[in-house]
């Protein structure tokens, strides 16, 4: 069975994230299919505006949480393992037509960065979007640090990602992190009606003009999206050692002679973060 599944409806290509008995959760076998699928509406000719939506429940759960665990922090893993999600919402920025995301129920982490690639989003009044990463150990490092405060500005998007809290479908239009929410019975004919309005002007003028503002809001998108990795492998090290160090003691204690005392330092300091499993 496919992980993407596209379907062209006149010059509107609807590109669907299709694993939803996993929630449409991101592994790298759905992130290829999703690649070359965006790469493919961006070179053909007859696509003037794509449409990215999910299949089943939720528009997409973010990252699958297996396949990262079965990294066990090895940092090596991240940049291989981050290029090819971030290949997907670079595509969707990247070419000169608009990306729309369509999205329903849930959006959060590695979903939301995919979504923020795309030009407007349009949600069900019961959707649910965050990047909760910092809860466990890390930082939004596929796009999400980078393009989120040029979406709904610095303030904001500090209070977001430093928080870790999710948001509802209303708060996301308030602070401009979606363009619309309409009931979920309508998100398909809201999102249909988007792509009608943009479909009625010059599809060359629109698409450029994307170009031109988005080189306007991210002049500096090589050097903070670089940053985010570097940040990421930072974390996930630090959080490596710290569990080290944790389990290291743990032994010395459980080696100790009885009611011998315990040895300087050997206890977890008071707060330790738990350990991060992570790319």
């Amino acid at each position: 069975m496919s992980l993407i599944v596209t379907e062209d409806r006149g010059p509107v290509r609807h590109v669907i994230l299709n694993r939803p008995e996993k929630r449409n959760a991101m592994n790298q076998a759905l992130l290829r299919e999703l690649a070359q699928a965006l790469r493919a509406a961006a070179g053909d000719a007859a696509v003037q505006c794509v449409l990215l939506r999910g299949e089943g429940a939720v528009f997409s759960a973010g990252v699958d949480l297996g396949e990262l665990g079965s990294f066990a922090g090895d940092t090596s893993v991240l940049r291989p393992f981050r290029a090819v999600f971030l290949e997907c919402a670079n595509l969707c920025e990247e070419m000169a037509k608009p990306v729309v995301c369509q999205i329903h129920r849930t959006c959060v982490g590695g979903a939301l960065e995919v979504a923020l690639g795309c030009d407007l989003r349009v949600a069900s009044s019961d959707a649910q979007l965050g990047l909760p990463e910092v809860k466990f150990g890390i930082i939004p490092d596929v796009g999400g640090s980078t393009r989120l405060p040029a979406v709904v500005g610095l303030g904001r998007a500090k209070e977001l990602i430093m928080t870790a809290r999710l948001i509802d479908a209303a708060e996301a239009e308030r602070i401009g992190l979606v363009n619309r929410v309409v009931d979920p019975a309508e998100l398909e004919r809201a999102a249909d009606e988007l792509v009608a309005e943009l479909l009625a002007n010059s599809p060359t003028a629109v698409g450029r003009v994307k170009r031109v503002m988005d080189a306007s809001a991210r002049p500096a998108l090589a050097h903070t999206l670089e940053m985010e990795v570097a940040v990421q492998e930072y974390c996930v090290a630090e959080a490596r050692d710290r569990a080290r160090q944790s389990d290291a003691a743990e032994d010395r204690t459980a080696r100790a002679p009885r009611g011998a005392a315990e040895p300087e330092g050997a206890a977890e300091p008071e707060g330790a973060a738990e350990e991060v499993v992570t790319g």
